[in-house]
């Protein structure tokens, strides 16, 4: 499971094309877990934030001594960075869940928008958003990528092994064509776990 987390990053940050002049890059990891991706971000020469929505798996995160700031932060309400933050942002099998409705409040679409948006907002310009995720079946995949794309976003659906059924991956990149500037990052409204500052949760 470690390897094929690796793997993913790996390719994700590939598709990412971040500039090859030996400068490392400012990236966003999205539902970043216990820091497996994190930690091939930084293999890789990066510097990078992560937000999940698990307590639990960030703790571990903590524990494993992971090299970038990690955030409580449920996604579906936004993401709390000052635009222009990141050179880059990825997302390993965490897409999907926002396409559960775990509250009678929740409005899938509302809470897809209200992700890509925030997140568009908070990269550099020309900068690209990797997210591979698992859609439940066409549907999914359609509402997701009309959300992105409503968001500003354009791009396509890159799918890695597209006749095996078993192995197949949704890969929808998503290039940044707005105008950004870079800015200070950490306008947060989540709460940083590794430094323990509560900042407040984004609503």
């Amino acid at each position: 499971m470690i390897e094929i987390q690796m793997q993913m990053t790996e390719r994700a940050t590939e598709l990412l094309a971040l500039p090859s002049d030996g400068m490392p890059s400012f990236l966003l990891d999205i539902g970043c877990g216990s820091g497996l991706s994190g930690e091939q971000l930084t293999a890789e020469g990066h510097y990078w934030v992560g937000v999940d929505i698990s307590e639990h798996m960030l703790a571990i995160a903590q524990e494993r001594e992971v090299e970038g700031d990690i955030f409580l932060c449920d996604i579906g309400q936004g993401l709390g960075f000052r635009p222009g933050s990141f050179d880059g942002a990825i997302s390993i099998s965490a897409l999907q869940w926002l396409c559960n409705a775990d509250k009678k409040e929740h409005s899938v679409p509302k809470r897809l928008f209200k992700f890509f948006s925030s997140l568009y907002a908070s990269l550099a310009r020309g900068a690209k958003a990797i997210l591979q995720f698992y859609p439940e079946n066409s549907a999914q995949m359609q509402l997701i990528t009309q959300q992105a794309m409503k968001a500003g976003f354009t791009g396509g659906v890159v799918i890695d092994y597209p006749n095996s059924t078993k192995a197949k991956k949704f890969v929808p990149c998503k290039y940044l064509i707005s105008i950004r500037t870079m800015s200070a990052v950490y306008n947060i409204k989540c709460q940083n776990v590794k430094h323990n500052i509560a900042v407040g949760m984004g609503g």
